[in-house]
């Protein structure tokens, strides 16, 4: 798609606007049919940087009664009137006309746009004449596609190729919801993803799913994308977004939205308070695992030295088995190939894994991809601790500890799991 620009004069709006007080601060407003529409900005935090790095455009309507009306009922109305396009082109006019007001130096501007203004080459040149008219450069502009199914992917994968060569970032709006997934991202290589409020809700009350908006995290982060978080309402839910890795967080907790800047002064102090709650229940929950590897640790320890000193794996290990979590133990070859079968001690083990019995024979199989053979491999003798992991002999999390030893003239890697319920979790 080629944008056309369309040519007007320097100072000219094809708007009308009327400028309003509120709450002391100066803004613009203008009609639509009936309705008086205005601006307020949600305020975007990094987490890192500990302040606002962006603002959320949101429409505001009023009656002529001064009644609000709700966004999606102005955009309901304009959908079935078939003005759909032409009063996302208003709101957009009408909040970059408002962010110029807004005093904003180096932020972006998030705006929503329906993927039939980006197809449109009028309605696209219509948003770069406004930048043009109010000296703002596209790359302080956050295109957020909406979550909306667009008629012709292609060409909407297109549209956004073209917007991100003049400077626009984009931003994957609703993510986890409708036509927003996974091969949206292949389609349209977003900058930026915004998760939706749905999946921070589930992972807030559903335990085991912060593990997975964690890991959804990081795989959009493998992908080159930047991670927001939306809806962010309550401390814990603050807390989820901050332990995920997530880059950006927006919502109430953080900022409603409102006409003018936040209080950045009560923002940082609001981020700091909750990095350093995070930083004091992490290192209780390192001191707790710490606490609770140690007999594991210390048993395992004592194995690895039997077995170097010649003993069969099928006697070294029991004092590890022996004790309340250990699942296994197995012995792995310098190429990570598994000599001999798991080593396993109370026959209640036996019985947990017969719905995966296809899996039970593990001789000759080979974890040379597995972290804890090759951390153990790059340093022999030294014992090597896992991060909880899904483990494929029973599907639920565990930890594994490896050494790499010398038996004989050969070195093995001695492993040995152990169950990994999260405690915490269990708790709430």
């Amino acid at each position: 798609m080629t944008i056309v620009q369309q040519e007007r004069p320097a100072a000219a709006s094809p708007y009308r606007f009327e400028r309003e007080m509120s709450s002391g601060l100066e803004r613009l407003a203008t009609q639509h049919r009936d309705l008086t529409l205005t601006t307020v900005f949600q305020p975007i935090f990094s987490l890192s940087h500990q302040r606002a790095v962006g603002y959320e455009a949101l429409l505001r309507a009023h009656d002529a009664l001064d009644r609000a009306v709700s966004p999606l009922d102005v955009f309901g109305e304009a959908a079935r009137r078939d003005e759909l396009l032409q009063l996302d082109r208003l709101a957009q006019a009408l909040h970059l006309e408002n962010f110029a007001l807004l005093g904003a130096e180096r932020e972006w501007l998030f705006l929503n746009v329906h993927p039939g203004v980006l197809t449109d080459p009028f309605q696209a040149a219509a948003l770069l004449a406004n930048l043009k008219r109010l000296g703002m450069p596209p790359r302080r502009i956050v295109l957020e596609v909406l979550e909306q199914r667009a008629e012709d992917v292609e060409r909407l994968a297109e549209a956004v190729r073209e917007f991100r060569t003049h400077g626009f970032l984009i931003a994957l709006d609703d993510f986890g919801a409708g036509h927003s997934n996974l091969e949206r991202i292949w389609q349209l290589n977003p900058d930026i993803v915004k998760l939706d409020r749905i999946m921070l809700s589930h992972a807030a009350h559903r335990t085991g799913l912060t593990a997975i908006l964690h890991g959804l995290v990081t795989l959009l982060h493998e992908a080159g994308k930047l991670v927001l978080v939306e809806g962010i309402e309550t401390e814990h839910e603050a807390q989820i977004a901050l332990s995920c890795e997530a880059d950006f967080v927006q919502g109430y907790y953080f900022g409603r939205p409102a006409p003018g800047l936040p209080d950045s002064a009560a923002a940082t102090g609001c981020i700091g308070e909750l990095t350093e709650r995070f930083r004091q229940q992490t290192e209780a929950r390192e001191r707790r695992d710490a606490q609770r590897l140690a007999p594991y640790l210390r048993a395992f320890e004592r194995a690895a030295e039997r077995l170097a000193g010649g003993e069969p794996l099928d006697e070294v290990c029991w004092n590890f088995l022996a004790l309340d979590a250990a699942a296994r133990c197995f012995l792995l070859d310098a190429q990570g190939r598994q000599s001999g079968r798991n080593v396993v001690l109370r026959a209640d083990r036996a019985l947990a894994e017969a719905r995966f019995s296809p899996l039970a024979d593990a001789q000759g199989a080979n974890w040379l991809r597995r972290p804890y053979f090759r951390s153990a491999i790059a340093e022999p003798g030294r014992v090597q601790v896992t991060r909880p992991y899904l483990s494929i002999n029973e599907a639920q999390p565990c930890v594994t500890l490896s050494v790499a030893v010398r038996v004989g003239d050969a070195q093995r890697v001695l492993c040995g799991d152990i169950d990994w319920i999260d405690e915490d979790a269990q708790a709430a």
